[in-house]
């Protein structure tokens, strides 16, 4: 039996998937062997010894200390892609909502309650204030081609935009799924220099933070719109406000609400309703479920943030996932302890992602506690599984 602990309501589609024949699962649970989380913040959490591994039904992990669990080899998902046609959908309304002065709009003509008859009138002179271009024929850079922004560019692709997009780091699967209508964007400042829209899909990382500053406000296009669905941090806040005061950016709307945003001339903020669908929720939780199902049972790591992709189905009676630095001779350590346990190796499997690396191994007889004692004794080792 596997217990599972669930540290948010997490959507019954995502439970549904989980045979309560073998698994137990709730908030109370002791001693799980993997938590099932949404938002809850668990850098303070004193994450019990027995847990494997932890899925966020959700995309962002900064909720979770990943160090901290990359150094006990407990594995992280992610769920990249489960909300991405609800995330799509609200970058295409922020398109037309950074065109057409829609909300602007709206909110003026609230200030005519009271007019009476005179509203039509009074609406057909005031309706020049809020004039602005159709985004059909006009141009929209992507940065960013991963499941989200490979939707968001085939979609306004469809919807008469000369879409280009920038990804240097484009995945096999992303790239089948582009629609080939996208041109292929050599450099940022290409985007910069001959779009009217921007639209940007990339996590925030060293190198990524910050990256719509001073320096690229400098060469973009004069009335810039611009779309940040992803991160608050991909963008100078300063340096924003002055090219929006300058007329270099015309429009900013984003789903990150801050105190210096709200007021902010010519910006729209939509209080992080990305992923806020019902449909959204399930898929997220959904394939939480399925991660940690497929890791617990079979040992596959598949979307994990801290440790590399092993899809390989296990292919005999024992699967041992081992987790170690990702140094030298460590393989060559667990292959001479094998054979001077006189145990044959079947299947193995080894791979790394940055510091860390696995090594799952598949044999076909039993392995002894003490085998497993002499594993964890290697130099380098940090954590041991042990599946059939």
């Amino acid at each position: 039996m596997y217990n599972i602990k669930l540290l948010n309501k997490i959507s019954h589609a995502g439970l549904g998937e989980f045979d309560r024949s073998r698994y137990r699962i709730g908030e109370d649970v002791e001693k799980p062997d993997a938590i099932l989380v949404r938002s809850a913040d668990m850098h303070d959490m004193d994450i019990p010894d027995s847990v494997w591994a932890i899925a966020r039904a959700g995309a962002g992990v900064n909720n979770i200390p990943i160090d901290r669990c990359s150094e006990r080899g407990i594995v992280v998902f992610n769920t990249p892609g489960a909300n991405a046609n609800a995330v799509k959908e609200m970058v295409i309304a922020g398109l037309l909502l950074s065109s057409r002065k829609i909300v602007e709009s709206i909110e003026w003509v609230k200030t005519l309650d009271g007019s009476g008859d005179k509203i039509p009138e009074l609406v057909e002179k005031g309706k020049s204030s809020f004039v602005g271009p159709e985004i059909d024929g006009k141009k929209l850079g992507v940065i960013g081609l991963g499941a989200i922004g490979v939707q968001v560019a085939n979609t306004a692709h469809s919807l008469g935009m000369e879409v280009l997009g920038y990804d240097p780091y484009i995945s096999i699967d992303a790239a089948w799924g582009l629609s080939r209508a996208v041109k292929k964007a050599t450099s940022l400042q290409t985007l910069y220099s001959e779009c009217d829209y921007l639209t940007i899909h990339v996590p925030v990382t060293p190198e990524t933070r910050e990256m719509l500053s001073a320096e690229s406000f400098a060469v973009m296009k004069r009335g810039m719109r611009i779309l940040n669905f992803a991160r608050a941090d991909l963008v100078n806040i300063d340096d924003l406000e002055s090219a929006i005061n300058s007329g270099v950016v015309a429009k900013y709307v984003t789903d990150f609400p801050n105190g210096r945003n709200l007021n902010m001339p010519n910006t729209i903020v939509i209080p992080h309703l990305g992923a806020s669908t019902p449909e959204s929720e399930n898929n997220c939780a959904s394939m939480a479920a399925r991660r940690i199902i497929a890791f617990l049972e079979s040992g596959i790591i598949k979307n994990s943030i801290n440790f590399p992709n092993m899809e390989e189905p296990k292919s005999c009676k024992v699967r041992l996932c081992l987790f170690h630095r990702n140094v030298p001779t460590m393989l060559s350590q667990i292959s001479a302890f094998f054979a001077n346990a006189n145990i044959n190796i079947e299947h193995l499997m080894n791979k790394s992602k940055k510091q860390y690396a696995c090594t799952f191994i598949d044999v076909d007889q039993f392995v002894s506690d003490a085998i497993m004692d002499g594993l964890g004794k290697i130099d380098g080792m940090i954590a041991m599984r042990r599946i059939g």
